[in-house]
């Protein structure tokens, strides 16, 4: 186990109406500095085909992909004890203060990136917050029973309600 500080800062703007929480960052997104780097994380894929836009490769091409579709990302932990990047072995956490991004933003919804990312919201934020979330399934290729076209299915209707309610 290792003690380990989130050291990527949010993507968002004065545009972003919704916000997707991740858990922690792994250790290719943190050896990458941005969300999402490991190649086999399905995340870059689910979004664009929500969408209907193609895949952003770069970290540039992402956060412009964010910032234009009006979508917010963090992660709900600032600070855990994690074992690589094993969601499975976090202990010890201090969560993201989501105050200023939400005060900033006129965030509509939020959604977890799968059921660790949820439990931790659920348990560290949503009672001082006075918001809830949607919970997702996991884009991680540890998620294996999900295949890319099934978590589309789920994402893409939830991603569009959130950013067009009414209009799916």
């Amino acid at each position: 186990m290792e003690h380990m500080i989130h050291e990527i800062k949010p993507v968002f703007n004065d545009k972003s109406r919704i916000l997707i929480l991740g858990s922690f960052p792994s250790v290719k997104s943190r050896e990458g500095q941005f969300f999402y780097h490991h190649p086999q994380n399905r995340f870059w894929k689910v979004l664009a085909a929500s969408l209907s836009q193609p895949v952003p490769a770069t970290v540039e091409e992402k956060t412009l992909f964010l910032l234009s579709n009006h979508i917010a990302v963090w992660d709900v932990i600032a600070s855990c004890d994690i074992r690589g990047s094993s969601d499975s072995s976090i202990r010890n956490v201090t969560p993201n203060d989501l105050t200023n991004l939400l005060s900033l933003a006129p965030i509509r919804s939020i959604y977890t990136n799968g059921g660790t990312s949820h439990k931790l919201f659920c348990k560290h934020i949503e009672s001082s917050l006075g918001r809830s979330a949607v919970k997702l399934p996991s884009t991680s290729p540890a998620n294996a029973a999900w295949t890319l076209e099934r978590l589309v299915s789920v994402w893409g209707p939830a991603i569009r309600e959130g950013l067009f309610p009414g209009n799916i």
